[in-house]
């Protein structure tokens, strides 16, 4: 799961962001919707706009809600195949059942209508009731990448949790965001972590001002980080 060769995903919004992040160096995009909502769908539209702008590797959030219910199942697999036709050939999602354990069945779903497509496990691993448990799970599951920061609130509370995923040598690649800081990408390089995921790190006015575009110079910063 460890990789020599660090990767750095930039949460993208627009194709500008898009543009942005490919010129600082970013390996892979993750497009979502609505981050006040912590990240949905994004529409046909976007991502057409986005796959325009840049040749890089785009991970499209299948997302209807805040929580990490599956929510309008239907409508999830309607959009899946709207942004196939559309281009999307990377996805992400994940599903929690109200026990708090993977929601295997609505994973399932998504999975057919991919039909072998790559994708990530996003941040819902974090709230389940063992993340630990909930990995091997989602080796069974078939996703390549898991996206963690080892707990609800961030990666400075689930270092330890993201020490023992980074340790496995089976299964999906780690993939670790959510309150990353650059400060911790050393120690988590050290622990065999080599894929990082950041958002609002490369966005110095966070997401809602007007400076909240993706800004070339913060992710040449990090992809340095991670790849020196």
């Amino acid at each position: 799961m460890s990789s020599k060769t660090g990767l750095l995903e930039v949460i993208a919004l627009t194709a500008v962001d898009a543009e942005r992040a490919q010129e600082g160096g970013a390996d892979r995009l993750e497009l979502v919707s609505d981050m006040a909502s912590d990240g949905l769908t994004p529409s046909v539209e976007t991502l057409r706009d986005v796959l325009g702008a840049t040749d890089l590797p785009v991970r499209v959030m299948l997302r209807d809600n805040m929580s990490f219910a599956a929510g309008d199942l239907d409508g999830l697999r309607a959009d899946t195949v709207r942004l196939i036709d559309a281009g999307a050939r990377e996805f992400v999602f994940g599903f929690l059942d109200l026990e708090s354990e993977i929601d295997v069945e609505a994973c399932e779903t998504l999975v057919k209508e991919l039909d072998g497509l790559p994708w990530t496990f996003h941040r819902a691993i974090d709230r389940a009731r063992d993340p630990l448990r909930a990995y091997d799970q989602l080796i069974d599951l078939g996703c390549d990448t898991v996206l963690a920061a080892g707990h609800p609130h961030g990666v400075a509370h689930g270092l330890s949790v993201l020490q023992r995923l980074a340790r496995r040598e089976d299964g999906p690649r780690l993939l670790v965001g959510g309150g990353l800081r650059a400060q911790q990408v050393h120690l988590l390089r050290a622990g065999g972590v080599g894929a990082f995921h950041v958002g609002s790190a490369v966005r110095p006015g966070g997401w809602e001002s007007d400076m909240a575009t993706v800004d070339v110079a913060a992710v040449r910063e990090w992809a340095a980080l991670v790849k020196e």
